[in-house]
């Protein structure tokens, strides 16, 4: 909606522009703006609501979100606070439309702040405009500086005092209310929203009810510009879902039979496993919280030996922990997933940003020879997807599966169509009763070799980390070792993955290559780069290891120059591709670190750019 150049911080772009002259499908419907992505963008609103620890700005923002969907609308809500990772002051970051979405936009139509107490820490996570509203609690001061100095227009209500006046109800409801009026959506579907919401007393309901009718009554009767709402004509078709990224890997990993989830919180993967505990029971399954992340990846390693599909969530720190463990399942040839939510590092980083900068470690970080698969959804809805698969190929091919999620899908919520589900069971090629001559290793053309589960008779066998023969038994002789060593490779990098390998989109001379949650913002800025004349081609890659060099050269076939964007500091997928197979032309990386988010306007912006750049090069050659 709002199109120009941002960030307040530059793009980490210095490998775009190093040179002179200066050069620099099972794609998911319902995570895209899609072909009409400039005219679809001009119907979305976006709205942020901040305040302190208390104020349930979360709360509200959730609710405006529900209501959303109930009035028919699409919508994303981010999640964003200080550095703590409970409590303080937070922020609940809104983008609605009549299509999907999956990225926030360039700017902020809307900032309700309750107070101003700290919001500085996250406030660059905020950009406003010119055309931009922001309101704040006319008892709780001025708003700071640098919000003023974007231009927008403030105006200054008492919010505290409305909400008393109202009926005593909660301050997050005259939020609610002036928030929702704004955006354009209809007072009965907010009202459902908090009614659908509601476990407390009638009076309390009736006070908050009538404290959301306040809030409503208030945006109505503000004067003056203030941002144009939505055209909301119907109410929410059938089979909309209101999910976080987090719930939908969880749900993928159920649908593709895990029964036994072992890990130890933490942020920002730790909802994963408090939807996944209930949702487990009802499926016959179990969830087991460990003493810690070494504990965690060898109970889920104990369990698949014993047949039954694992799974562990983490993040970072976790899954550094966890890397001797993942080279047992390599070495054991034993199936495992592990979920890992980006956020933003080294060490502990910061808990409750996004960045996606494990990415180096998931595919290189462990010790030793050690092929595994390493996959990473491309959207909240995709990560339903893409964990099934993990789970699909981890038991077909008796590896361990890495999961590259990050906070900003995994802890955001989106209301998305409902996932296509192709009923397609993990399945494990396991060993036959009293098998003569069971070779727990064999050799097999595929690389996959029967798997007993323990008590089957007739198939025992020895499963450790020590090199072993194909019978199971610790070996220390080089052809044992070299043949394990390519069987173990020969099974990963001779199957066949099919079409889901990555979402290719278009078939212009520049390409965009990218993975993960940036993949949305890229969508967007390519397709609104094409209303100003630059074709680009997508490659969003979900299968990042092993890497499929036979079908990405196919993909980039008739490319010219190709930019990789990224969101780490040190350009990691760039390198890791470069590293790997030969691009076409001299590719160039576009990237920063979390946790501002790469928008669609400023990488429009830097596609063009790059484009005339190319031209001009062109040109001159």
């Amino acid at each position: 909606m709002h199109q120009g150049r941002w960030p307040p911080a530059p793009l980490h772009s210095e490998h775009l522009f190093a040179r002179e002259p200066a050069v620099p499908h099972v794609p998911q419907p319902q995570s895209t703006i899609g072909a009409s992505a400039a005219a679809d963008a001009a119907r979305t609103f976006s709205v942020a609501l901040a305040g302190s620890g208390g104020a349930g700005v979360m709360t509200a923002g959730t609710l405006l979100l529900d209501a959303a969907a109930r009035a028919g609308l699409y919508g994303l809500m981010v999640r964003t606070s200080g550095p703590q990772i409970r409590g303080g002051e937070a922020g609940a970051l809104l983008r609605l439309s009549t299509q999907p979405v999956a990225t926030l936009d360039d700017r902020f139509d809307l900032l309700l702040a309750l107070d101003w107490l700290n919001l500085n820490r996250f406030a660059d996570e905020i950009p406003l405009g010119a055309t931009s509203l922001l309101v704040g609690d006319s008892d709780a001061g001025e708003p700071p500086a640098m919000l003023l100095a974007s231009g927008a227009r403030a105006v200054m209500l008492p919010l505290k005092k409305a909400a008393k006046q109202a009926g005593g109800g909660w301050v997050n409801m005259i939020a609610l209310g002036f928030a929702g009026a704004c955006a354009g959506v209809p007072a009965e579907a907010l009202e459902a929203a908090l009614r659908a919401s509601w476990k407390r007393g009638d009076d309390a309901l009736a006070a908050n009810l009538a404290t959301l009718s306040h809030g409503i009554a208030m945006a109505n009767a503000l004067e003056g510009d203030k941002p144009l709402p939505l055209a909301v004509t119907g109410t929410a078709p059938r089979g909309r879902w209101l999910l976080s990224g987090n719930e939908a890997a969880g749900c993928g990993a159920i649908r593709a039979g895990v029964r036994f989830v072992a890990a130890y919180p933490i942020t920002p993967a730790s909802e994963l496993l408090e939807w996944m505990a209930p949702a487990l029971s009802r499926v016959g399954g179990a969830l087991l919280q460990a003493e810690d992340e070494l504990a965690s990846v060898n109970m889920i390693i104990g369990a698949s030996y014993g047949g039954v599909p694992s799974l562990t969530a983490t993040a970072g720190p976790g899954l550094a922990l966890m890397a001797e463990g993942i080279g047992l399942a390599v070495a054991a040839e034993v199936p495992i997933v592990v979920v890992d939510v980006m956020r933003g590092g080294p060490s502990t980083g910061i808990p409750a940003k996004t960045e996606q900068s494990d990415l180096s470690f998931a595919v290189d970080g462990l010790h030793g020879d050690a092929p595994r698969l390493v996959l990473a959804p491309t959207s909240i809805a995709d990560c339903l997807a893409t964990t099934e698969w993990a789970v699909q190929l981890a038991e077909a091919l008796q590896a361990p599966a890495i999961v590259l999620s990050d906070q900003f899908m995994g802890q955001s919520r989106a209301v998305i169509d409902q996932p296509v589900h192709a009923p397609e069971p993990a399945r494990r090629l396991t060993a036959a009763a009293n098998a003569p001559e069971y070779r727990r290793y064999a050799d097999t053309p595929s690389g996959v070799s029967p798997m007993a589960v323990p008590g089957t008779p007739g198939t025992v066998y020895t499963a450790d980390g020590l090199e072993h023969s194909e019978r199971g038994i610790p070996s220390s002789q080089a052809g044992d070792h070299a043949k394990q060593l390519n069987k173990r490779e020969r099974k990963l990098t001779q199957h066949d993955y099919g079409a889901r390998w990555a979402d290719v989109e278009g078939d212009a001379e520049l390409a965009v290559i990218t993975f993960g949650s940036t993949t949305g913002a890229v969508r967007e800025a390519i397709a609104r780069a094409a209303t100003r004349g630059v074709s680009i081609r997508l490659v969003a890659l979900r299968l990042l290891a092993p890497l499929q060099q036979a079908a990405l050269d196919r993909a980039l076939a008739g490319v010219r120059e190709v930019l990789v964007v990224e969101q780490n500091h040190g350009g990691q997928l760039l390198r890791y591709l470069r590293g790997r197979t030969d691009l076409p032309g001299r590719p160039v990386g576009l990237h920063r670190p979390g946790p501002l988010p790469l928008r669609p306007g400023e990488l429009c912006d830097a596609f063009v750019d790059w484009a005339a750049a190319h031209a001009r090069h062109e040109e001159a050659a």
